[in-house]
This record gives C-alpha cells, structure tokens and sequence, in this order.
C-alpha cells in the first residue's frame, strides 16, 4: 500500500503539469504492464497526452523524478517494446489525427497514434496508400511502426516503413523538440559520430533489406542521403517520442492477380524465391501446411489450394486486369512450382489471403494446442539462404523439443513462428535456445529481427550478431538523443536479459471451479494467458469485420478491450489480486459476455466464461448485487409474471410504478419492460392438444393461412413504443392454432426447444417455427417439462443454479436424444449456452455432450434437407442483426444461405446489437449499450429505406431495436412462414 501511494502522488504531480489523464490505478498498471509480448512490467502511471505540450511536460517530469517513459500506440509489440516502469505514454487515445494528406506531392503528415486502416480509409477516395502493411493494420498505430520500421507483405515493392519516412518531428530525451529529415546537424553531434563511425555503418549495417536488428545507422551515411529521419525509424522509442510524421504514399495498384504456387514444403519454396522474384511481384508471402491445417481446424474449410505442403502467394500488378494476369502467367511458366492456381476473382483471392491473416492469429498455438509464445518470430536472412537456414532451424527444433507454424515475408527472406518454448516450467531452456537460434541465423547473415524490433526479446541477443563496435556505435547514437537513458531503457543499449520479467515464468497451474475449461486442461491460469496481446479487440468493426470487442468501440478505452480484461485476471491468478479486488469488479463491468470474442480472438480467448468464473469465485456464498437476483433469475420470476401476464402488462405500463420498481430491482429506469405475451407458447401448447392430448383437425395448409390471421394483429403500446405480435388463447383457438402432426402418425420427431423469451414474449415464433418443420413431414414436441438453459445464471455468475437448470434439462430432453432426435433452438444465446456450455458446466455429466451435438438453429435444420426450398423474395431488402452468441458459437452461415437462396438484398451487420441480455439492462450500462447499438445497429435502421424488414433472432436485439429506434424486428421463423 505504501508503494501504491507514492506512486499515486508521483501521479498528482504530473497532473499539476499536464492538462490530459494521469492514471495510475492498478488496474490502469496491470492493463499497460504487457504488450504483444512474453513479458510483464508494471508501469508507475500511464499518461494519456493530448498534444505536444503534454508530451513535454511528462518528459521534463520524468527527468527530474528518475522515471522512465515509454511510447505506446496499440500495444501490439511482439518483443516487448511498448511496457516499461516509468511512465508509459499512451498515444493512441487522443494523438491519433491525419494532419494533411497532399494528393499531388503523395504524402501525408500524421500524428503517431493514427492507426493505419483508417489512413488507408481516408487515402482510398485518393487511389493513395501507405506502403508497408503489416497484419495488426486495423490496430497498430503510425507511432509504433515508426519506432519498430514496420513491413508488411508489400514491403517488397513498396518498401519498409524506413522507405517511407521524409520529416519526423519528435522530442528527445532532454524535452528538447527536433525535426529530423537529412540535416545531421538537426542533433548535435551527430555529423562528428556519422564520421568516426563510418567503418562500422558501411560494413555491419544495412546488408540485406530486412537487416531490422539494432538501429539503420546505414541511413546516415552520405550515398544513402544522410537521413536522420529514417535512421530514427526502428529506434524503437528509445531515441525519442514521435510527435508528427510526414510520410509519401504510393498509388494503389490499377490491377491485381493473385498467384499461388505449390511445394513439396516451405523449404522447396524458399529455394524458389529468386526465380519468383525475378518476375517482379508486389508481394511474396510463404505458408507452411501445419498452418493451413490449423486454419482448416478452426474455420472448418479453407479454399482449394496447389497441391503440396508448402505454398507462395504471389501478388502481380498491371495497369490492366490482363497486364497483372500475363505477369502471373510468366511467373507460373518461370517457376518450379509442382502446381500452381491463379485467381482472379477479387473475393476469391480475399478468401485466400484470408489464410494468412487467420494464420498469423492462430499461430499462437500449436497444432496439438499449445501454447505458442513469439521471442523467436521474427528472423530474418538474406532471400537466397533461405531454404537452407530453414532446414537447419527444423533441426534445431527438434533439438529442443519445440514446435510452431511457419509463415512469413519469404520474398524479403523473413519468416515469422511462434514455438511452443517450455516458459511457464523452464526459463532458462528458454533463453538457451535463443543464443542457440541467433548464433544459426547469424551464420546465414541474417537478422534478428525482420520487423519487429528487437525490444526486450532479442536485445541481449545484439551482441551474437554485432561486434563490440557497432554496439558501441548504437549507445553513442541513443546517448545523443538522450544522454539520461530515459527512454525505454534496457532495449537495444544496455539491454535487460531476454528471460527476465517473463510473464508465465514459474506460474502454478490454477483449477477453475466453475467450467471445465476442457481445452485449456481444467487450468484457469492456462486460459486466461491465451490472451497474448495482438490487440484484434481494439480493431474497428469496419475494418476487420466480426463483433470484438463491442465495448471497447463504444469507450476507446483500453480497459475495455477484452486484453485488459485478461491482463487483470492474469494478476489475479498469479496471486497479485484478490477476486474481490476493486480493479477485477471495474474491469469485468463493461464486458457485455456478448461471447465475440471466442471466435474472433485469435488466440480464442472466451472472456464471457472467464467473466462467469469470476463472479462465481467473487459471490459464492455471499450477498450478491440485487440485479443478480432479479436479472440474473428471470426465467423464475417471468413464470410468475405469466400467470397474469395482462396484470403484468399493466402494472409495467405505468411509468412511475415501472421506474421505481426497475430502480429498485437495479436495472435502469430508462429501459421499458417488454411486454408479454397474453398467453405463453406452453399454455396455448397444453390447450391445443399437443403431444397427443387432443387430435388437430386441420391440415397444415389451412393453418398456415390461419395462423397469420392472429399472429399479424399488433397493438401499439404508447408506455414504450413498441409494437410487437398480440393475441390471446381464444383467439388462438377459434383459428386452429396449435394443431398436432400432419400425416403420418408415426412421423419422425423433432423437439422444439422453448426458451424463456419464446415462451413469455414471442410464442408467435415458436408457432411459425412449428409449421416450416410440420410442413417436412416431422412430428414436433417440446420438453415434457418446463426446463431453462440456465444462461441468465450463467451470465451473472450463479453456476451452481445454473447446473441445476441444465440437470433438470438433461432428463427432460436426453431420451429424445439418446433415440436420435434433434432438438431446435430458436434463441440464439439459449441454442449457444446448450452447444458450448452445457458440456462446460456438466462434464462428468456423459449426456451433455450427447444432447450439446444434437442442437440445430431452424435454419441449420431446414437446410439439410435437399427438398427444401425457401420462398425466392428478390424484391426484398433485409437488415441483419447476428446475435453475439450464436456469430460466436455456430455460426451464421445458414441463415446467410437461405437468405441468399430467397433472392432478397441483404445488409449483414457486424457488431453487437449493445443490450446483451441482462447488460443493457443494468443499472449504469445505458450510455455504453446505446453506443454499442450506434456502431451498427441503429445508423442501419435510421438509414433504411422504407418497408425494409429488420430480421433479428435474437430477443435482446429485437428489444434493442424497438426501444431505441422504434423498430419492430422478425424472427427467421415468422419471415420465412409468412412468405410462403
């Protein structure tokens, strides 16, 4: 405690000097004491500047006070370059500006936290494009790539970040503010130490292209423009702070042909890169089969490829499609490809490249699933040595046991891999293996590093690679720059050992109580270190498409991505924090448990989970938040409420009575109570006969019509809004609503799962669902008994109720199952939690598993049976909101085939539709869920045309769009029955 005060005294200085956010919260330390790297360091305070004087004065502050500063834009360092223990500035909130884009001159001048998707988005309309390209463009900054001389795929036509770089405006290590362009005297000193160094520049720096290790001191030297500017490049924020770049652009390609080439393996593929590269590709990129097999793992499929276990994806250019196309036939014709594809179709080459980019994620575990750490990622040697340095590091894997997928630049000779290393039990295996692998990359003359930088992964490993005197040349360049060593110390001068401050060195396994965590082997510890920081959920939804991480979107604030929050439980389960702690309850409170991120994680961290694992662990046994009992125990209470569902209705239609009792029961007063249904789908089930009560006497078609007859009567209610299907029991029945089996007596049977929301809300659903499956010639029936996925338990924690629910449906449904049926969902977060954590939650349990494989979405169903045919609707336009659970769980695929089957136009929306079950609904979550709906949702609906139908599945994103945006939304069921 005395640590944190002074440390929070330190931080009430600064902010006497600053007019920005000095944070030093331990939770604001714990979220910025990681970067995409293995290592862990917990800064003093993290600084948010606001422009250049606030930059200045956190300097001239750290000086005096003996503090480090370290630069960060996204984080997304893999080698440890963005933490330190000082100060760490954080330029990615609010220096994130494009100062000016000059089309004719093709630069532009930036600020370092604008990340480079969004200069390719306002440099689009331009035919302009910043060059280098690496796979974290919809996150990492300008400022980041700058200070590691980022690369990319293009690199090779378009060149390195260094390539690109014209003036740089930056403040040293004395707060002193320089321009750095190709004026040596811009630094004092620095024409005297280009001088005396000339030997060393000329013959140990700037050998090969991607020659990345150390600083591009070549760039000094008067034959490649005595560039200061672009020697600064890849000083990885030890020489100074960036403050403004003006950087040139190139033109975007007119035409582009994809080409890929098939190898015996990615060695046979090296060895072909001369040959390849004489036809003058603008990229070259290198795959290895154990990746491709992994993507084809998590993704089900993958396009077709060459035949062979090794590939290149060969990107040609043209000033016409046939230029590009006759470049890529001269290259198959020169290669010695065993096979190769051309592809000139724009989505298929995209789905293509889409290996690649899911690859780069999902190295991060083995093909067994472990876990892969980078340290050793980023290597790089001359594009001739290639095949053969290859084949010696496959040996020196196997030497050390280790394994991990390869992929890479290997145009420009760099290969990227992460190795499952033995960190947690064995360090110093570890670090040996590093000296080992940088003594065989040197032997090639190679780097390295290639792009990354060398930060705190590979420093140490300098002195393998560079004489005594040109590291001798490195300290004196830094000491120019900032004779105090400030600025990131113990990275590239007087570097920290490669194995120290290692996050999961020496960490216990943690048992999770709560799920089974079956792919992390039972071992919380194991989970939550999935997340390694690449930072996919800070990326912007336009840009990288899929739904995470909803909150960070709406706050851009860090803690509200799904790596703060595992960065926080990382503390927890090294003993650094209590489960009970402050900063464990802030960070966890905006995760909607939308779930997007155990599919759109790379690394497949499930925060939703994690999030539940905590609660339990925090409330077990103890007085929970009212809202817990209220929202997280719904299904029990609107049992109740259902029983006078038209007392219910009125008494929530009362706006005084509604918000004092919604204030009481912690949910906010400004969220209507939706309304339910006059008579539960159960209800109406019972009356009608089903399950062989009563006989139907009417055919499927009679009730077809019929059945719209009631369900397309809608009242609006002027307490909230919305208009939503309305009817009643005898309405229902004087209309032959509720009919047994059509036919055959001995039809096949399928059970109709009836959630909650379905039952109380939207029976209406239910029935239409019944009549599409009828109409296949099935027998439905529902649990005998009134059984709950228990996903409101989930969400709020209470796994021991919510094992109880799943108990309870496990012998009301594992007959059916065990006799081959299927069971049909039709809310998509109850369909998930049986899918993904019944099996969680019951493991020892041998029918969760059984009656988890056995759920079907209506539209998963309809689908696999070839005779069915959804009506063709060309003349429709349809909005679509894919619920988080099921994006994250199954899939939307089937849905997306039949919708386009019908013919109907089609806008998809990526994102969270913002109320998420019970988040939207809790007290102090309005604002963060009405700005998740503005990311997509709501700009969507204020922007249609009219008569256009909004599908949504989902209850919660129905209620979202009706309370919100006064838009009533359509189940699959109700649109596809409706039309027929």
């Amino acid at each position: 405690m005395d640590d944190d005060r002074s440390v929070e005294r330190l931080a009430d200085a600064v902010r006497a000097r600053v007019g920005c956010t000095v944070d030093a919260s331990v939770r604001r330390r714990v979220e910025y004491s990681s970067d995409a790297s293995n290592y862990r360091v917990r800064p003093a305070m993290v600084v948010f500047p606001q422009g250049d004087d606030d930059v200045a004065a956190t300097v001239v502050f750290a000086r005096e006070n003996g503090l480090s500063v370290t630069a960060r834009g996204a984080g997304t360092s893999v080698a440890g370059n963005a933490i330190g223990p000082g100060v760490v500035l954080d330029f990615s909130r609010h220096m994130k500006a494009v100062r000016a884009v000059d089309v004719e001159a093709r630069t532009a001048t930036v600020q370092p936290g604008v990340v480079l998707s969004e200069l390719q988005r306002k440099l689009r309309p331009h035919g302009l494009r910043f060059g280098p390209d690496p796979s974290t463009q919809d996150r990492c900054t300008l400022g980041g790539m700058i200070g590691n001389n980022a690369c990319g795929p293009h690199a090779l036509a378009w060149g390195r970040t260094a390539d690109t770089v014209r003036e740089l405006r930056i403040l040293d290590g004395t707060g002193q503010r320089r321009t750095l362009g190709t004026d040596l005297t811009a630094v004092p000193g620095l024409a005297n130490f280009t001088t005396a160094n000339l030997a060393v520049l000329r013959t140990e720096l700037g050998r090969f292209d991607r020659q990345a290790s150390g600083y591009g001191l070549e760039h000094l030297l008067p034959e490649h423009g005595s560039s200061v500017a672009k020697a600064f490049v890849g000083s990885e924020g030890t020489c100074g702070l960036l403050l403004e770049a003006d950087v040139a652009l190139t033109p975007v390609p007119a035409a582009t042909v994809l080409t890929v080439l098939g190898y015996a393996d990615i060695a046979s593929a090296a060895d072909d890169i001369a040959a390849v590269v004489r036809c003058a590709p603008i990229a070259v990129e290198g795959i290895d089969a154990g990746l491709v097999d992994v993507v084809r793992a998590h993704r089900g499929t993958v396009p077709e490829l060459p035949r062979g276990r090794g590939w290149l994806f060969v990107e040609t250019a043209g000033a016409t499609p046939a230029e590009a196309l006759a470049a890529a036939e001269l290259l198959c014709a020169t290669s010695n490809a065993d096979d190769h594809r051309i592809v000139t179709d724009s989505v298929a080459a995209a789905a293509l490249w889409r290996i690649r980019a899911d690859g780069a994620g999902l190295a991060g575990r083995t093909p067994d699933g472990n876990p892969a750490w980078p340290g050793w990622e980023d290597a790089a040697v001359p594009p001739e040595n290639l095949g053969t340095y290859l084949r010696e590091f496959a040996t020196l894997t196997a030497e050390y046991d280790v394994t991990g997928l390869l992929y890479g630049h290997i145009g420009d000779g760099c290969i990227h891999v992460r190795l499952d290393f033995p960190i947690a039990d064995a360090p110093q295996r570890f670090r040996t293996f590093l000296f080992d692998a940088a003594e065989l990359v040197v032997r090639h003359g190679g780097s390295l590093s290639g792009e990354h930088g060398d930060g705190r992964a590979r420093s140490e490993l300098l002195e393998v690679m560079y004489s005594p005197a040109a590291r001798a040349a490195f300290s004196g360049f830094k000491s120019l720059f900032d004779p105090g060593n400030i600025l990131n110390p113990g990275v590239l001068v007087a570097p920290n050992p490669v194995d120290a401050d290692l996050r999961v060195a020496g960490l216990a396994p943690f048992p999770a109580r709560g799920f089974a965590l079956s792919t992390d082997s039972g071992d919380l510890s194991t989970a939550v270190h999935r997340c390694v920081g690449i930072a996919k959920c800070r990326a912007d939804t336009r840009t990288s498409g899929g739904f995470m991480c909803p909150s960070y979107l709406a706050t851009a604030d860090e803690k509200d991505t799904t790596r703060a929050r595992a960065r926080v439980l990382q503390e927890v389960v090294r003993g650094e924090l209590d489960w009970r702690a402050p900063a464990v309850e802030e960070s966890l409170d905006l995760c909607l448990s939308c779930k997007a991120c155990a599919s759109d994680c790379p690394a497949g961290v499930d925060m939703a989970t994690y999030k539940s694992e905590a609660l339990y662990r925090r409330y077990r046994n103890r007085l929970r938040p009212l809202d817990h009992y209220v929202l997280g125990q719904l299904p029990r209470w609107l049992t109740i409420a259902q029983r006078f569902p038209r007392l219910a209705n009125a008494l929530a239609s009362r706006p005084h009575l509604r918000r004092a009792g919604m204030r009481l029961a912690g949910i906010d007063p400004r969220r209507a109570a939706p309304r339910l249904a006059p008579t539960s789908l159960r209800r109406i089930w019972k009356i009608s006969g089903r399950n062989g009560t009563r006989a139907a006497v009417e055919t499927a078609s009679d009730r077809g019509s019929r059945l719209w007859k009631v369900l397309d009567r809608t009242d609006t209610h002027a307490s909230d809004g919305i208009t939503s299907a309305a009817y009643d029991l005898d309405s229902a029945r004087s209309h032959g609503v509720g009919p047994a089996v059509v036919g055959n007596p001995h039809a096949r049977e399928v059970m109709l799962w009836i959630d909650t929301f379905t039952d109380t809300f939207d029976p209406e659903n239910a029935l239409a669902a019944i009549q599409l499956i009828e109409q296949l010639g099935y027998k439905v029936t529902i649990p005998n008994t009134k059984v709950c996925c228990g996903l409101t338990w989930i969400s709020t924690g209470q796994l021991d109720g919510a094992r109880t629910r799943l108990r309870a449906t496990l012998d009301a449904v594992s007959d059916h199952v065990t006799a081959g049926g299927l069971i049909i969902g039709l809310e998509p977060s109850c369909t998930a939690t049986l899918r993904a954590d019944l099996p969680e939650l019951l493991p020892h349990d041998p029918r969760a598993k059984q009656v988890a494989a056995s759920v079907r979405t209506l539209a998963e169903f309809l689908l696999d049976h070839p005779t069915w045919q959804p009506p063709r609707r060309p003349q429709d336009t349809v909005i679509v909101q894919p619920h988080c659970h099921q994006h994250a769980v199954g899939g939307f695929e089937a849905e997306r085939r039949i919708l386009e089957t019908m013919g109907v136009t089609v806008k998809e929306l990526a994102g969270c539709c913002g109320l998420a079950g019970n988040f939207g609904m809790q007290k102090g979550h309005y604002e963060v869920s009405v700005a998740v709906a503005e990311n997509a949702l709501l700009p969507a609906l204020r922007t249609a045309a009219p008569n256009t139908i909004f599908l949504a599945d989902g209850f919660s994103c129905r209620t979202q769009a009706a309370q919100l945006a006064d838009v009533r939304g359509v189940h699959l069921a109700r649109y596809l029955l409706e039309l027929r």
